[in-house]
């Protein structure tokens, strides 16, 4: 056999790793013996409380790796604690347990041949799609946990605040709450702006309960350990509790705002005085506005601007961060170290960025629950970024890390904890994009749970010339090529040869590829008089584009998706619109249909509109003209 044939194998990588380690770990012993002199740039490492106790306490015990906790950990004593190492029982343990049955070749064969078990499921007020492995026999219902799966010193308190919400947004929250403590994938893609914020509240909840429990767990078994040491026993072999690292929970945002609205739903759980958040006022310095800045987004008058582009971009938008959150027992610390934290919020760029510069993401090889929020906002900035932090998660490490082995999960050293990692993913809307990464990317084998929606229709004036127009395509990679080929020598020249569509007309383009693309045909046509938005216009590009357009300079306007997400204009001077594709926004289609009418003595009738669709275009579809009208549309075309 050829000796390099395998070298990426996980056994061999594994072996590596503990070859470096056992290195790494005699050369601490004679540096010990035969101290040399500090370096003042050596790069430094973290450093817990544990590490620096000369003669620890049997409560005190911990293990030199960045997985040894604090001597306090979130939550209060342990003398009370929910949550027994010894209890087989518990959702926790049955999930992320040593030995887990949800690890095992038949578990793992299931998820990657694709073995799934689908049936639609009430969950209270949510419907649901189940998927289950088929050789899991345990109904969909059984599979829900309780209330009591959470951990009373943080269900108490939640249930108290609860009590002042709408029964509405409390019954959203439990049903959340019962299929995420059960530890299964959630897809939510029916998120509105009203249940946003108890969602997120539910989610941090869930977080921040998972953390709790892991960190005691290894609390206990530390005192497990010191008791046996100094009672000179054996001690006990029942102490895989970690992972490679200590962050356990990923929360993917879009931007700094999005990231304070997450510390602030963290936080809620985490009340003063009985926690501080440390490093607060440089957090907010950051992530927050400056006190002089005038949001004009979040100080307009209600109406001025929509409302879901207000909720998006008020704050600070910047899409390129990273923070660590480090939970004790009394305290919040952001801005942790990636090794020595238990929570890390960031936007997909910026853990791209740090990955890149590090040349390693072994902070990501620990992950147990990923959290996606406002996954459309994500799409249009780079689904790119996205795609490279989820290749990078849950792969064993190339450093130690200084970890003891003798405590980390058999599954985790086996190189299958992608197979219990829990995903959350949030969007208001379903997207071809999302839908292929619950599908296929996500091996969680306990389960996942799509949220189902019933769109209605867009109501539109009955006087509006309002067409969709089919074209066919049977694959889905030749859907960009077919699409261009029947605007440009069907759609656009019937156009050109109406005096009436062939002015004042915006052509609405959903996707930035496909938008390059007509902008360059248009240029080649020179006697095409035309203008373009698109994300990359300057303000006074802007001006001048608007100006030209609506006093009929200019008999076209090109229009990019992007564009109207992140600046939102009102343009004036339309009478007809050409949808090159359906927009992912479905808001942003009946916006564009009231815009002709911001002009004084428009009919519905002057008015006329056409969207050029395909059967791939489904989603999209849905959301205009309804679940019910869309089986209509595209029933011949499959």
């Amino acid at each position: 056999m050829d000796l390099g044939e395998n070298v990426n194998t996980p056994t061999t990588r594994l072996l590596t790793l503990l070859n470096v380690s056992a290195l790494k770990s005699r050369k601490r012993t004679r540096d010990e013996d035969s101290p040399a002199p500090e370096k003042l740039n050596k790069r430094k490492t973290v450093k817990l409380v544990e590490d620096v106790t000369l003669d620890p306490g049997p409560s005190m015990l911990c293990d030199r790796t960045n997985n040894g906790t604090d001597d306090e950990v979130l939550g209060g004593n342990e003398e009370n604690d929910d949550v027994d190492p010894q209890d087989i029982t518990s959702t926790y343990e049955q999930h992320y347990g040593p030995n887990t049955e949800l690890a095992s070749d038949a578990s793992r064969s299931s998820v990657d041949q694709r073995r799934w078990t689908s049936s639609r499921e009430k969950v209270g007020k949510l419907t649901t799609v189940f998927s289950l492995r088929n050789e899991d026999n345990i109904p969909p219902s059984k599979k829900l946990a309780k209330k009591t799966a959470i951990s009373e010193r943080l269900r108490g308190p939640f249930q108290t605040r609860q009590s002042k919400q709408s029964s509405d947004q409390k019954q959203i929250q439990d049903n959340l709450l019962s299929i995420l403590s059960a530890h299964l994938d959630l897809y939510n893609p029916a998120l509105s702006l009203e249940d946003h914020r108890s969602v997120r509240d539910a989610v941090a909840l869930h977080a921040l309960d998972h953390v709790t429990k892991k960190r005691r767990r290894v609390l206990k078994n530390n005192e497990r350990l010191a008791h046996a040491k100094a009672a000179s026993v054996s001690p006990p072999e029942d102490v895989q509790d970690q992972g490679f690292t200590r962050p356990s929970v990923l929360v993917l945002l879009p931007f700094r705002s999005s990231a304070l609205a997450w510390l602030n739903a963290l936080t809620t759980h985490t009340p003063s005085p009985a926690y501080q958040i440390e490093n607060h006022s440089r957090f907010l310095s950051e992530y927050a506005l400056p006190p002089d800045a005038v949001d004009k987004l979040a100080v307009a008058e209600p109406g001025t601007y929509p409302r879901d582009h207000v909720e998006t971009f008020k704050g600070n938008v910047d899409d390129n961060f990273r923070l660590g959150i480090k939970l004790t027992r009394k305290s919040v610390k952001l801005f942790a170290d990636f090794y020595g934290c238990d929570i890390i919020f960031a936007s997909p760029l910026g853990l791209r960025m740090s990955i890149e510069k590090e040349k390693s993401a072994d902070f990501l090889s620990s992950i147990e629950i990923l959290v996606i929020d406002q996954m459309n906002a994500l799409t249009m900035q780079n689904w790119e970024h996205v795609q490279y932090v989820l290749s990078h998660m849950n792969n064993l490490p190339k450093d130690s890390h200084d970890a003891d082995f003798s405590r980390i999960k058999p599954w985790y050293l086996d190189g299958h904890s992608a197979y219990l990692r829990q995903s959350i993913l949030l969007s208001p809307f379903e997207m071809p994009e999302l839908r292929a990464l619950f599908n296929t990317t996500l091996k969680n084998a306990a389960g996942k749970v799509r949220v189902e929606k019933i769109w209605p229709a867009i109501q539109v004036p009955e006087s509006i010339d309002q067409t969709f127009v089919p074209f066919d395509c049977a694959n889905p990679k030749d859907e960009p090529e077919k699409r261009f080929a029947y605007f440009t020598t069907q759609l656009l020249p019937k156009v050109l040869k109406s005096a009436v569509q062939s002015a004042n007309t915006v052509i609405f383009i959903p996707s930035s590829f496909d938008f390059i693309r007509v902008h360059n045909h248009f240029r080649k046509q020179s006697s095409l008089s035309f203008t373009v938005l698109s994300e990359y216009s300057t303000n006074q590009d802007i001006s001048r584009a608007r100006e030209t357009f609506f006093s009929g300079k200019k008999a076209f306007l090109l229009v990019s998706e992007r564009f109207h997400f992140y600046r939102r204009y009102k343009i004036r001077g339309i009478r007809n619109l050409i949808f090159y594709g359906p927009p992912e926004h479905p808001q942003f289609f009946s916006e564009f249909l009231s815009f002709p009418f911001l002009d004084d003595g428009v009919e519905a009738s002057d008015v006329m509109s056409k969207v050029i669709y395909s059967k791939y275009d489904k989603f999209r579809l849905e959301r205009i003209v309804g679940t019910k009208g869309v089986k209509g549309l595209v029933e011949g075309l499959l």
